[in-house]
């Protein structure tokens, strides 16, 4: 797109089955051709045991996948400027038992 272009007026709208969900699991699996991402639910009812129950998969192109990962890493920078540095490790090395609410 040139510097004098206007980008295109974005319309956004839910369908009729759009829906809403909340995971702690994503799992990626990768082909030539697509990237799915399978979405699921953690939860722990020993510390030796952990259960995922899957409920959502997405597939993205691999320029889709690309896409999403640089505005990921744009949006996860701004959040860390703004409330600190994010963690993988726990930080209580016990993970609790039962869901987590």
């Amino acid at each position: 797109m040139s510097p004098t272009q206007q980008p295109p007026q974005l319309n956004l709208t839910q369908t009729p089955d759009y829906r809403e969900s909340y995971a702690n699991s994503v799992q990626i699996r990768v082909s030539v051709w697509d990237f799915q991402l399978v979405f699921g639910m953690a939860s722990s009812e020993s510390p030796d045991q952990v259960n995922i129950r899957n409920h959502q998969a997405i597939f993205l192109s691999p320029q889709q996948a690309k896409a999403l990962w640089n505005v990921l890493g744009q949006h996860l920078a701004q959040y860390e400027q703004a409330f600190g540095t994010l963690n993988l490790e726990p930080q209580n090395p016990n993970f609790p038992a039962g869901p987590v609410n």
